[in-house]
């Protein structure tokens, strides 16, 4: 060993020590069987050999001690009942004395045993027991008159209480022995002999021990020793000056007497630079974390405003979506009306244009019905033509009979001329009846070909008079639309006026709806008027009109309109 090594304590291998707050607990390893002096293990706590001899001699302190106990009570109580009566106290109240005395130091001891074993001792039990029993004993000796004239009687009626008192004493030691067992705080007594044999140095030794709370005796000596033999280690170092040593190696003599090992004072400015390191270290994290909550602070102050920036943008475009929505609604309701507007026109137009071809066929009817007239005059001249033809037929046969007649008188030239003629006059009756058949044909054709143009001339004009009641109904809607699209065009120049929400707008467009359907709102209350307007405007029309595809929203535009309407809104 050299004279700068550390020194070798009586425990080489023995850890930094304990911080003063735990003085009292033994060092893990102060010597090669240091653990088991210091202190007992908890895991190996000491018990009391549960062995016949031990049973029968707490069964005979107990009986001992309870016999001693109610015999001492027993004389206690008839001495001190008769120095009540001596005393001035009555019949009635003279027994109680003796009990009230002795009752209180039963009380007191045992209320003092459980707070013990309840880890709560309340030192002031105690003293007044041991007052309670000296005054009992007081009591006893002077009831036989003057202590000093006769002690020894004086001395055999105060025994009593003074052995029982001995006896709970002994009960308190042997209950708070077992509690510090159980929880593993005995504390060593010094030997006598060390009070013996140094008499002067033992009072401050024990003065440490109980200012530290150091429990174990062998544990104190080898701290005095540590320190001895520190000590004498500067010593040597230094030629016996130990003003030349440096205040961190004299750290162990000014720690000692607040409780610290050597090991613990020379540990003393590593653990305390550790400890600054560890502060700064601490603070710097702390100045870290209060720059990185700043920045996440700023971070989300700026990305806040960005998004209220982007919120406010998005107002600003939505409602300048909705403006310029209501206004080509309002551009579209308008060209709507003057669309309209020309489709009457239009509508007129093509009603002039029925009404002549109405007309037109009129006249076409007229004339079948005069082509008509004129077939069935031409069939009746062909009638009249085809009897004559009949007639001359006869005629020509009768001729024909009177030539067969005669033809026995002349001669057979003159009968073959006229039978030549009547052959001839027969063709030509034959030729003459087939023109009239052909004419009655042909006026018969006429006559048909007449009746289906009469018939098609009544079918247009059937059709022309649909046609003109088609495009008066078409102007009759033409007229109501442009009369709508008028009442239109004002409502949203008013609402535009108005400045209102697309919403408002809405509502006020299902209202008109409504009117412009025929509902009639005079005289009905609130639900009437709702089912009004549910009849004559459905959702799928709400819908359809403001482009929406939920129910429930165009469900509350005509609330919001019966509301209206019941408020009397009239466009």
């Amino acid at each position: 060993m050299t004279i700068t090594d550390m020194p070798q304590t009586a425990a080489p291998d023995t850890p930094a020590s304990h911080p003063p707050g735990r003085a009292s607990d033994a060092p893990e390893k102060v010597s090669g069987a240091a653990r088991d002096v210091s202190r007992p293990d908890k895991r190996k706590t000491i018990k009391p050999t549960r062995d016949r001899l031990m049973t029968a001699l707490s069964l005979v302190a107990a009986i001992g001690g309870t016999l001693v106990g109610v015999i001492g009570f027993a004389m206690s109580y008839s001495t001190l009942a008769k120095v009540a009566l001596s005393w001035g106290f009555s019949k009635e109240l003279a027994p109680w004395f003796p009990v009230g005395v002795d009752a209180s130091i039963i009380a007191f001891l045992a209320l003092d045993l459980y707070l013990i074993r309840k880890s709560t001792p309340w030192p002031l039990l105690r003293m007044a027991a041991h007052a309670m029993t000296g005054a009992t004993i007081w009591f006893n000796a002077s009831s036989q008159g003057r202590i000093s004239t006769d002690p020894v009687q004086a001395a055999s009626h105060g025994v009593m209480p003074i052995l029982f008192v001995i006896g709970v004493e002994a009960a308190r030691r042997l209950i708070i022995q077992k509690a510090r067992l159980e929880a593993g705080t005995v504390t060593d007594r010094i030997p006598l002999h060390r009070w013996i044999l140094s008499p002067i140095a033992t009072p401050r030794f024990y003065r440490r021990m109980r200012l530290h709370n150091v429990t174990s005796y062998p544990e104190m000596i080898r701290r005095q020793q540590e320190l001895i033999g520190y000590e004498q280690w500067l010593k040597r170092k230094y030629d016996g000056d130990l003003g030349k040593a440096s205040e961190d190696e004299l750290l162990p003599m000014k720690m000692a007497a607040h409780g610290y090992t050597v090991a613990q004072a020379l540990a003393m400015p590593e653990q305390q630079e550790r400890a600054a390191e560890a502060r700064a270290e601490e603070a710097e994290r702390r100045r870290l974390d209060a720059e990185t909550r700043q920045e996440l602070v700023r971070k989300q102050a700026e990305a806040d405003r960005l998004e209220a920036e982007g919120k406010l943008e998005a107002v600003r475009a939505r409602v300048a979506g909705e403006t310029g929505q209501a206004r080509a609604h309002a551009r579209a309701q308008v060209s709507a009306a003057e669309r309209a507007a020309e489709l009457e026109e239009a509508a007129l137009e093509t009603a002039v244009i029925a009404e002549a071809r109405a007309r037109e066929a009129e006249a076409e009817r007229k004339e079948a019905k005069e082509r008509e007239a004129k077939a069935e005059a031409d069939l009746r001249a062909a009638e009249l033509e085809r009897q004559a033809a009949e007639k001359r037929k006869e005629v020509a046969e009768a001729d024909r009979v009177a030539a067969a007649e005669a033809q026995a008188i002349e001669t057979q030239k003159i009968a073959e001329a006229r039978k030549a003629t009547a052959e001839a006059n027969r063709c030509a009756a034959e030729t003459e009846q087939a023109a009239a058949e052909t004419q009655r044909a042909t006026a018969e054709a006429n006559r048909k070909k007449a009746e289906e143009e009469r018939r098609q001339a009544i079918a247009l004009a059937d059709a022309a008079r649909a046609r003109k009641d088609a495009a008066e109904a078409e102007r009759a809607a033409a007229e109501t639309r442009r009369a709508a699209a008028e009442i239109e065009r004002r409502a949203v120049e008013i609402e535009d006026a108005a400045k209102l929400s697309p919403r408002e707008r809405a509502v006020r467009k299902v209202a008109r709806m409504a009117l412009a359907a025929g509902a009639v709102f005079v005289g009905l209350d609130a639900d009437g008027m709702h089912r009004e307007l549910c009849r004559v405007v459905s959702i799928a029309d709400v819908q359809r009109e403001f482009d929406v595809s939920s129910t429930d929203t165009a469900s509350k535009y005509r609330q919001e309109a019966v509301a209206l309407l019941a408020g009397g809104y009239r466009p």
